[in-house]
């Protein structure tokens, strides 16, 4: 038997059974209309591969194949993100679903307990739905588990076909008589399979049909054939839909963010108008944080207890501590960590930074590779000058330091703690702790000279 995986992702809910799944990538997505491969596309800030990968590893998979079409590297690249020992494999011709299957044979072939078929495109299908059809299959009883579910309208649909309990066949919609047509049960398309059956059962799926292909959907008619008993797993309708244009990846998301907004709520974050907010698919909110309407969450952010987060922020891959204030309108970017009671203002923006406990930036910011010190002050209009146009550099503000509004600070630099940056300077050279830097021209001032240049603009 295939050794377990030590991988980060897996659950290791089934310790004396092992599982191959077999996710489907090949097909081109066309009605999206578009250059990524349809299962790179993202919900969430994840993409469709990426949910499905997680999904069926969370759900204790020892090992992943990924079927692509040819020319497919960038699929491929995206899988091996997700899971690094991802096998990827080709299928070079598209001639049906069992096809498609039949390109992880070697795999199939090495002798694991449980085979679970899953599709790229196919994103909300949880952890648990998969661990159902596991459990299905480790109790011996059936060679197979379809998928299925209640549709409110069945047309172009395959139908289950159950007798008594069993699930006899799958009928595609086009092949049904009129009685069958009027079944509301219709399949999701993905299956678990008994790894010791499994190629016997692909193995004699024909293509004798219109199209030519090889369908997956036979292999319930041959395992009754064969003696071997097919059960049907009823779930929601909306975690098996497939998404095939820009239309159903719009509904896919919005499926996807309910769930998402009531997990939040659940583990006691306030969201004040959650049909507002977009979180991310590894968005963490701690208790009693509050989230005010029309804040965007991109991936890697984590809001920790009773941070507010006003409105019109958009944050990603960000750190917030505890109590901390952040916006309206402020943008915390990749590498952006706030300590507690940190207070970040309007129009400010926050990069590969620091911020310490206390500290406030209040308005019209911005702080790029920086650490600024606890209960450190920044005036409106402070930037921190950290790009020459070939490399980053560091501004290293102390603590309790207090920089005047409208400052430009021109990195490398840092600033003591406790020192004082006097409104409107350019400082470009370090400042000693406790002392005052003026850096800004003498003023100067010429009675009357404004009343003498209008006259003679006037004149000329």
């Amino acid at each position: 038997m295939p050794a377990n995986s030590s991988r980060s992702l897996k659950a290791p809910a089934y310790p004396s059974r092992t599982c191959l799944a077999i996710v489907l990538a090949a097909g081109n997505g066309k009605r999206m209309r578009s250059r990524l491969p349809k299962a790179m596309h993202k919900i969430a800030g994840r993409s469709m591969l990426g949910h499905v990968l997680n999904s069926v590893a969370k759900a204790g998979a020892d090992k992943i194949v990924v079927v692509v079409g040819p020319d497919q590297e960038a699929l491929e690249a995206e899988a091996r993100l997700i899971v690094p020992d991802v096998e990827c494999v080709i299928q070079a011709e598209r001639r049906g679903t069992a096809h498609a299957v039949l390109a992880a044979r070697e795999a199939i072939a090495a002798g694991y307990d449980d085979i679970i078929v899953a599709f790229a495109d196919t994103p909300l299908v949880q952890p648990e739905t998969f661990s159902k059809m596991r459990i299905a299959l480790a109790a011996g009883e059936t060679a197979v588990v379809c998928l299925g579910f209640e549709a409110k309208d069945p047309t172009g649909y395959g139908r289950l076909i159950m007798k008594d309990g069993v699930l006899e066949s799958i009928r595609e919609d086009r092949d049904a008589n009129p009685d069958e047509r009027k079944l509301s049960t219709c399949n999701a398309g993905l299956m678990g399979i008994s790894g010791r059956h499994a190629l016997d059962l692909l193995g004699a799926i024909g293509c004798e049909n219109s199209q030519r292909e090889y369908y997956l959907t036979d292999i319930v008619a041959i395992a009754r054939m064969q003696k071997l008993a097919s059960c049907a797993l009823i779930v929601q309708q909306d975690e098996v839909m497939g998404v095939n244009d820009r239309a159903q990846l719009a509904l896919a998301e919005a499926l996807m963010q309910a769930r998402l907004r009531t997990q939040a709520m659940s583990l006691g974050a306030t969201l004040v108008d959650p049909a507002s907010v977009t979180l991310a698919y590894d968005t963490t909110l701690g208790e009693d944080v509050t989230i005010e309407p029309h804040v965007v969450f991109g991936p890697g952010v984590e809001v920790k207890m009773g941070a507010l987060i006003r409105s019109f922020s958009h944050l990603e891959g960000a750190s917030i501590g505890e109590n901390a204030t952040v916006g309206p309108f402020a943008r915390l970017r990749p590498g952006a960590r706030l300590m507690q009671d940190v207070h970040i203002g309007n129009f400010v923006e926050v990069k590969a930074s620091e911020v310490g406990a206390g500290a406030k930036i209040n308005h019209l910011s911005y702080i790029g590779d920086a650490s600024v010190g606890a209960k450190s002050n920044v005036g409106a209009g402070t930037i921190t000058c950290n790009y020459d146009g070939f490399a980053k550099y560091r501004t290293e503000i102390g603590e309790g330091a207090f920089i005047g509004s409208h400052s430009s600070l021109v990195a490398p630099v840092a600033i003591g703690a406790g020192a004082y940056v006097a409104t409107g300077s350019v400082v470009t050279r370090d400042v000693l702790p406790d002392s005052l830097v003026v850096a800004r021209a003498r003023q100067t001032e010429k009675p009357g000279w404004a009343a003498g240049f209008r006259q003679k603009k006037r004149k000329s």
